[in-house]
């Protein structure tokens, strides 16, 4: 390797640890004001920056048509974000453009295999369905909405299930875009439950008081979720880029 490559490869590092840094901070921030009641628009703030961080991170990076994808999937999400903390009362429209975002997801998913993987959907399909009954008798107008997006965010895990074992893939992107994706679902499925059953009404700890135990297990787990998915584009487009120079 040149000095000229040694230095942008520091750089590169030097950088995505700032970009880290920077999304870990303003996420804790984020996760305090929900307990402390910071105004809301410190929140809003707060809340974009992790899906910011990781959109310039994949920016930086020689992208393909999977990681162009997957960004297209986190800035459709970071809308979506930026809608539902805006206004508490626009779930419906945060609803929809998560759920283009999901499609993205599941597109770029195919993209990488097209195998079925039948077996792999079981699973997930049983999650899907036990979620919905639970759910079913409180969604009233919003059945249909929140059953198609139960329907997109089972088909998007499962077909980030359905890279395990794809050729050419390493275990590092298979792991991380399958563990993404799946955290991302449980995300949204304790969201499903805290925002029609619970309403944050549940206690922990000997607490007395209703806490957003669930809400900040709902974003953490939803971050994580995201960066596994971004993890996995990065390094598919860092494994290219490795093996279109070893050409």
């Amino acid at each position: 390797m040149s000095t000229s490559q040694q230095s942008a490869s520091r750089s590169g590092r030097l950088s995505s640890r700032a970009l880290f840094a920077i999304g870990l901070i303003a996420a804790l921030t984020y996760i305090i004001g929900m307990w402390a009641r910071f105004p809301n628009g410190v929140q809003l703030v707060t809340k974009a920056i992790p899906l910011v961080c990781m959109l310039v991170w994949l920016w930086m990076l020689p992208r393909d048509r999977f990681a162009n994808t997957i960004m297209a999937g986190l800035a459709v999400s970071l809308a979506a974000d930026l809608v539902m903390q805006w206004d508490k009362s626009m779930f419906l429209p945060g609803l929809v453009i998560f759920l283009v975002a999901q499609i993205i997801y599941i597109v770029a998913f195919v993209g990488v295999t097209k195998r079925g993987s039948w077996v792999r959907l079981l699973p997930f399909a049983v999650w899907g369905i036990v979620a919905f009954l639970i759910l079913n008798p409180y969604l009233r107008d919003l059945t249909l909405p929140v059953a198609v997006y139960i329907i997109a965010i089972i088909t998007m895990m499962w077909r980030a299930a359905a890279t395990v074992g794809a050729q050419g893939k390493t275990r590092d992107f298979e792991l991380a875009a399958m563990l993404g994706a799946i955290s991302f679902g449980l995300s949204d499925t304790l969201l499903a439950f805290n925002r029609f059953i619970w309403n944050d009404t549940l206690t922990f700890f000997n607490i007395s008081e209703a806490a957003p135990f669930i809400s900040t297990l709902v974003i953490v787990l939803y971050w994580l979720g995201q960066w596994g998915i971004a993890l996995a584009a990065g390094w598919e487009a860092k494994d290219r880029a490795r093996g279109t120079l070893a050409k």
